[in-house]
């Protein structure tokens, strides 16, 4: 068995810390069930901004209310305003990877769904696992804009020279720290 991503909230906000709260991250339950992580799952926490890695298990905050708050110890790694990765894993056997197809939801700086994608694992002429992005959805349209420019209409230049979609995500992350 292998341990692999299964769902993922990439670049959502901390909005809080709660220190003498009883452990765990308060998230908004409809982003997680979007994503499909559940309540009382374990999940890890990555912080982009301080590089702090922690786990710690979800509970449910008010519907709708885009929050992403760190209670107990947790509190003590990030701050309002840091921007991090959540991650929900499974065990699986390799061959069970081409069935699976994580979620990951990107966030804008308030925490709106920016993009829904799906990651997924086929076999090619070159390899037995390969690995792809699918992008689905922009909830809040095609084109966005960060600082001066305009994501989608970037995206879609970068394709018209010649790159797969897996390229484009890989350079737009790169080098848009927004888009990450």
């Amino acid at each position: 068995m292998i341990k692999v991503v299964r769902a993922k909230l990439h670049g959502i906000t901390i909005t809080g810390a709660e220190l003498d709260y009883h452990g765990s991250i308060t998230l908004d339950p409809e982003q997680c069930e979007k994503a499909g992580i559940f309540p009382m799952e374990f999940v890890e926490i990555w912080n982009k901004d301080s590089g702090a890695r922690i786990s710690t298990y979800v509970i449910y905050g008010e519907p709708g209310s885009r929050c992403c708050i760190l209670n107990g110890a947790a509190a003590r790694t990030c701050q309002k305003g840091d921007r991090v990765i959540i991650c929900a894993s499974d065990y699986v056997r390799p061959d069970e990877l081409y069935a699976m197809q994580p979620v990951v939801l990107t966030f804008t700086q308030d925490n709106h769904v920016d993009e829904v994608m799906h990651y997924e694992v086929k076999e090619t002429v070159n390899r037995k696992y390969d690995f792809f992005i699918r992008r689905d959805e922009r909830p809040l349209g095609e084109n966005r804009t960060l600082g001066s420019v305009n994501v989608g209409e970037l995206g879609d230049e970068l394709k018209s020279r010649g790159l797969d979609d897996r390229a484009v995500a890989d350079l737009l992350s790169k080098y848009l720290s927004d888009f990450a």
